[in-house]
């Protein structure tokens, strides 16, 4: 009952590599699952420090109701200028709890379990947006650790792509995905500029380090392509008003400056945000291909828990997680 297992993250990732496809699995049920109201997941706490406005540090604090039920939190700081020390922009801890005693019995290394569960969100809603599979070009702007980990998921649902075309501020970053998408089997070719990798693209995948739009260009995007705003702030609020919107969680998206945020904020309504991920895979809302349609995942708490405790379980199972003795000191009363 009170045993307490730590994963690092070599751990982690031997057993994120070895599970895409239930990952994918897990996050579809959690969408779900939410959507039935069998999770609670309020809204992220931000930290941030007026001397480094561009980096922050999240509390995801969530419960994942069921049997066994489990909470957790996911501590995870986001620190751009990391890049310029070429480290990684995003650092996790996972912890989890007990439900019905409280009591935390595992902490992970999280940053690739937020890694995972981004990209396993996204390619979900690619399938589902797009109607297939297949792709002849697919466009990716940023060229970090999410953009690597969504490729890596795109390849173990099996998508055929004829080519990815990269574009990032920093080409040799660019690069450095094309080579990785190269090793998936996947042909790849940096890009100079932003509209010369998204123009034709069926699919765009926007996973920058973006504070605010840059994207504004009404003609960027067109109708029936689908994109991906993981990074949730390269788009301008009117491409976002013009276009179809599905939104994992519409309350916890309309927050923090994201894209569909500044454009309920300027336009005043919502109309514009046709559902939710979960909606989309019951059927609940269609979406046509008269516009470009966008999916805009805040990040949900929830899906942490889910995925964590999926690696965990498997950890569990395959030696990969390890028990810290005696880490309670008192599980009596006296």
């Amino acid at each position: 009952m009170f045993t307490f297992r730590v994963m690092g993250g070599k751990d982690i990732h031997t057993i994120i590599e070895k599970s895409r496809a239930e990952i994918v699995t897990c996050v579809r049920d959690t969408y779900l699952a939410h959507h039935r109201g069998e999770t609670i997941n309020p809204n992220s706490c931000f930290l941030r420090f007026p001397e480094k406005p561009n980096a922050r540090i999240i509390a995801l604090p969530a419960l994942l109701r069921g049997e066994p039920g489990t909470a957790g939190i996911k501590w995870i700081g986001s620190f751009p200028d990391n890049v310029r020390r070429n480290i990684p922009r995003a650092s996790a801890v996972l912890l989890l709890n007990d439900f019905a005693t409280g009591y935390p019995y595992a902490c992970l290394e999280a940053a690739q379990i937020s890694a995972a569960r981004t990209a396993a969100s996204a390619v979900l809603a690619a399938q589902e947006l797009h109607g297939s599979r297949s792709a002849g070009k697919v466009a990716v702007v940023g060229g970090g650790v999410i953009a690597r980990t969504i490729l890596e998921f795109l390849h173990s649902q099996d998508w055929t792509v004829d080519q990815f075309a990269i574009f990032d501020t920093v080409p040799a970053y660019a690069g450095k995905l094309v080579h990785h998408a190269d090793a998936l089997g996947y042909p790849g070719r940096v890009s100079g500029t932003l509209a010369e990798a998204i123009t034709d693209a069926e699919l765009v995948v926007l996973a920058t380090t973006a504070n605010e739009p840059y994207i504004v260009d009404a003609s960027t995007f067109r109708p029936g392509q689908t994109v991906l705003n993981v990074s949730l702030r390269d788009i301008g609020p009117d491409i976002i008003a013009a276009s179809h919107n599905i939104l994992d969680d519409v309350e916890h998206c309309l927050n923090a400056a994201t894209a569909p945020d500044l454009a309920v904020k300027k336009f005043g309504h919502r109309d514009f945000i046709d559902g939710t991920i979960a909606e989309l895979l019951l059927g609940e809302v269609t979406i046509g291909d008269d516009k470009p349609r966008i999916f805009s995942p805040f990040g949900l708490g929830v899906l942490d828990i889910a995925v964590g405790l999926t690696v965990l379980t498997l950890g569990t199972e395959t030696g990969h997680a390890h028990e810290v003795p005696d880490f309670f000191a008192d599980v009596e009363r006296w």
